[in-house]
């Protein structure tokens, strides 16, 4: 999971309560290079409660109008087609494996056997749940958004005495759409320097950039939502990944990948066919036997056919042995 950057599609509610759709977003998702699929496991009343009273109605540009249970209503993936989906996934070598919301949902995803558990940012704050899911001893994926410093590490210390397994922590700006000016993505090496965990990025920007940077600040996984369009109008969509998007993202990150490497200093088997174009000392004048070298007869200059540049303090004020004409490389046979 760590090696190479692991990429979830993450389907949410971009499937619209259609079987059939959610079927082609898990195909879509293995040919524009996702690793995994992940849905979300919650009905409406495992969320909230059915009341329109202020505390209820959202304001949002995008959901407002209604509230949170008319929302989720609306959301929620039917959880009869999770085992179907399941194995779907699996048949295409995707990983499945979900957000659980409260403690029904971690017994249901359990009862498929699923692989891994996620923690979504607005449930970071139960340390109960987060214990709960702790005790399946399953690897553990928690996203920090809005959550403080010492939430954060109250939530890893939980999942950690709990027993989770593996624990990797994904930055996160919970805004939908969110603005990169606050997607602070510094915090990553914090996060991995301070947890000594796997941190990753749940992005919710539009566009790649986000997701591309914080591969080359170390992080190992990249969540991003899936749509097949965002003309097909589900509460998530505004803000997802049509599968072209998507594949640019993959390709992208491989790309990163590779163009970060080791630390390294010195010549690379590429570069070597162009070390001629480095710079030597030539003799830019016709010296006679016995002449003394000085910086108006030998130079540094392209190509690299001569003594290294860093040797002319060495050689000025000697003499030569020979006759050179101008646009002779130097070698230490003709210094005196």
């Amino acid at each position: 999971m760590l090696k190479p950057t692991f990429i979830i599609a993450e389907i949410s509610a971009n499937h619209g309560q259609n079987y059939n759709t959610a079927i082609k977003l898990i195909k879509k998702a293995k040919e524009s290079g996702a690793n995994a699929v992940k849905f979300q496991a919650y009905t409406p009343d495992t969320m909230t409660i059915n009341k329109n009273t202020k505390y209820f109605k959202i304001k949002h540009p995008r959901w407002g109008g209604q509230t949170l249970y008319q929302l989720y209503q609306k959301a929620s993936t039917p959880w009869e087609w999770f085992k179907s989906l399941k194995k779907y996934s699996e048949e295409l070598g995707l990983i499945f494996f979900s957000t659980a919301f409260d403690k029904t949902s971690v017994d249901f995803l359990e009862s498929l056997h699923v692989p891994m558990h996620k923690i979504a940012s607005f449930e970071l704050g139960d340390l109960d749940l987060i214990e709960y899911i702790g005790k399946t001893k399953k690897p553990l994926i928690i996203s920090t958004g809005m959550s403080t410093f010492e939430e954060v590490k109250a939530a890893v210390r939980t999942a950690k005495k709990a027993g989770a397994r593996r624990i990797t922590l994904l930055k996160c700006s919970s805004s939908y759409p969110a603005d990169p000016q606050y997607m602070n993505l510094k915090t990553i090496r914090h996060m991995i320097q301070y947890f000594k965990l796997p941190v990753g990025l749940s992005d919710h920007t539009i566009g790649i950039s986000s997701s591309i940077a914080a591969v080359s600040l170390g992080a190992t996984v990249i969540e991003k939502h899936f749509t097949l369009s965002r003309k097909h109008k589900t509460p998530d969509s505004f803000f997802s990944m049509e599968p072209d998007e998507f594949r640019s993202l993959v390709n992208h990150i491989r790309v990163v990948e590779k163009s970060l490497g080791k630390v390294s200093y010195g010549i690379t088997p590429e570069e070597r066919k162009n070390l001629v174009f480095k710079r030597s000392l030539f003799v830019v004048r016709d010296m006679g036997k016995g002449e003394t070298f000085t910086r108006e007869n030998i130079k540094s200059i392209r190509p690299n056919h001569g003594l290294p540049p860093a040797e002319i303090t060495n050689i000025l004020g000697k003499c030569a042995t020979k006759n050179i004409i101008t646009g002779t490389p130097l070698n230490w046979k003709m210094v005196e």
